[in-house]
Order: C-alpha cells, then sequence, then structure tokens
C-alpha cells in the first residue's frame, strides 16, 4: 500500500543509526530501501546521510535531511537502529515532537528497544503500517541554580548524576526531598533516575528496578561515607534536590542521560522533577516487563512450577 498520505503529503520517517559501526551502515541502508519501496521519505542528519551515501551510493537523491528540507515537526517516526545509547541520542535530537521512537537494537543489552536486529524487516513493515502502540515515559526536567539566579537547564530520560569532577576527591552534598533537608554526607556522586532508567546506572550503583509503568523517581548515592545513604524512591510529583557543598573544595559535574555535561560551581543546587515533556515510544510487543528483564539479563528460572489455580 502505498506510504503516503491522502492528497500527496509525505511520510517522512528519521532513521538515526550508529553510523561509525559497518553493521548500522547495512541496516540503515536496508531501512532506508523499504521505506522508499513503500513510498515513504527517508530522513537522516547530515552527517550521516554522508556516512550512509559513502556506503550506498545508489541511496543518492533518496534522502531527506533532518534541519532542512524536513523538520523535526514534520516527522512521523523515529527509527533508532542501535543500543540504548543511540536511542537516547535519538531522543534528543526529536525533544518536544510527537513523533514516537521506534528502537532496533544492534547493540547489547538494549533494554530501550522494541526490536532486535533479526526482526528489523517486519519491523519497519509495521512502522510503515503504524501497526503499533505509543507509550510515553517520565522524564526529567533538571534545573542548575546558585543563589536564586538559574545557570543550567537540561532533561533526562534516563537519569541524571552529580558527580566529582576529580578522581582524587569526593564530593559533599546534602539530600533534599519535596523542599525538606534530609541527610548530608561525603560521596562519588548522586544519580537521579526515572524508572526507565532505573535498569542503567542506577542499577549499577545498588539503585533497585522500578517497573516502567510505576510513576516514581529514584535517588541513589555513589560510594556515600555515611550510615543513611540508600536508594530512596519517591512519588513522580515530588521534587529532588542535591546541593554540593563548597566546603571541601571539590569541584562536581552534571550529566544528563550521559550525553550533556555541565561544570557545577560551589555550593550549586541541582533540583530535579518530572519533566511536562514524557518521551513517547513505539510499541510493537506488549509483553510484560518481567519478561524483558528476564531476557535481557538472561536470569536462571529453572525451576519454576508457576502460580497454583489461586494465583
Amino acid at each position: 500500500m502505498p506510504a503516503a498520505e491522502q492528497g500527496g503529503r509525505p511520510r517522512y520517517i528519521l532513521v538515526v543509526a550508529h553510523t561509525g559501526r559497518a553493521d548500522s551502515l547495512v541496516a540503515a541502508a536496508t531501512v532506508a530501501e523499504q521505506l522508499m519501496a513503500s513510498g515513504a521519505v527517508p530522513v537522516f542528519t547530515t552527517d550521516e546521510r554522508a556516512d550512509l551515501l559513502a556506503a550506498s551510493p545508489q541511496l543518492n537523491g533518496s534522502l531527506a535531511i533532518l534541519g532542512d528540507t524536513v523538520q523535526p515537526n514534520d516527522l512521523e517516526l523515529v527509527v533508532v537502529l542501535g543500543g540504548d545509547g543511540t536511542i537516547l541520542r535519538a531522543a534528543e535530537m526529536v525533544r518536544g515532537c510527537s513523533a514516537p521512537l521506534l528502537g532496533i537494537n544492534l547493540g547489547h543489552v538494549g533494554f530501550l528497544a522494541e526490536s532486535e536486529r533479526d526482526d528489523l524487516g517486519e519491523a519497519v513493515r509495521r512502522a510503515l503500517l503504524r501497526d503499533y502502540a505509543v507509550e510515553e515515559r517520565l522524564a526529567l526536567s533538571v534545573r542548575v541554580k546558585v543563589g536564586t539566579e538559574v545557570i543550567y537547564e537540561t532533561w533526562a530520560l534516563n537519569e541524571v548524576t552529580v558527580e566529582k569532577a576529580s578522581r582524587e576527591r569526593m564530593i559533599e552534598v546534602v539530600i533534599e526531598v519535596d523542599g525538606l533537608p534530609l541527610s548530608s554526607f561525603g560521596c562519588d556522586g548522586v544519580v537521579l533516575s526515572t524508572p526507565t532508567g532505573s535498569t542503567a546506572y542506577s542499577f549499577s550503583a545498588g539503585g533497585p528496578i522500578v517497573w516502567p509503568g510505576v510513576e516514581a523517581l529514584l535517588l541513589v548515592p555513589l560510594s556515600a561515607h555515611a550510615l543513611f545513604a540508600r536508594p530512596l524512591v519517591v512519588g513522580p510529583d515530588s521534587s529532588l534536590a542535591v546541593e554540593v557543598l563548597g566546603r571541601t573544595g571539590a569541584s562536581a559535574v552534571l550529566c544528563a542521560d550521559g550525553r550533556r555535561t555541565h561544570a557545577l560551581p560551589a555550593n550549586a543546587r541541582v533540583v530535579v522533577k518530572r519533566s511536562t515533556i514524557p518521551v513517547r515510544l513505539a510499541r510493537l510487543h506488549t509483553g510484560p516487563f518481567t519478561n524483558r528483564l528476564v531476557n535481557k539479563f538472561n536470569l536462571p528460572v529453572t525451576g519454576w512450577r508457576g502460580p497454583d489455580d489461586h494465583g
């Protein structure tokens, strides 16, 4: 069936790939050809388009350029070829747009991806048919203040971290929940995470895994020197803050999703809340998150007998 809308309006589908890898270039070319064969217009960034045409010159003249011939708000869908890092990059590129992200995993664990590389053709076919559900994931709004002045603002889908900037010296912080101080301690840093990010840095730091359907904010200290420095889970409407104390002289840095960094001056205050703009993910499968955990982490379930008739 033709992919163009009634009235001749083209269907623009952004393809984001890790073009520094040969397998990603092959996958990107395959997706572009499948989209064109169905009447859709594949869209790439300028740099990724150049990389793709160098490997697949037969596509020249068929690929639109994001930000030039096509604007982010024109996009219907974003097909992401890679691991979670590539999906986070794509989410940054189309932040605030309605186009959902369909991740096809070419990486390793790939919690955010919806399909694996073996299902590439089927995933694109269903995308063209709009045979997917859109799931909205909670994101973080991040604001850095010094005194009353806001010096930096950003957002995160997985997590934002406040970490020591040098290996030699830990930072000292005060943790705040809903405008009230909770505890102060020396540490390597603090992870402030969404449920989506609970299987990423937060998990590596000893935080809990939170099912994506649970709306919450997480705070996980990193190597804290304190008796009361345990992971916290608060409601989605709560506010979390980390104040970096200046008395130790140690410098700190903020990092959002491992992609956006900002140096934190002494006495900086990092305030994290739920963002009013969620991240939209296209879902082809509606299986339980439990199954995703078992499959991604290869968890042992041998010996499970299942619930009896009473649950």
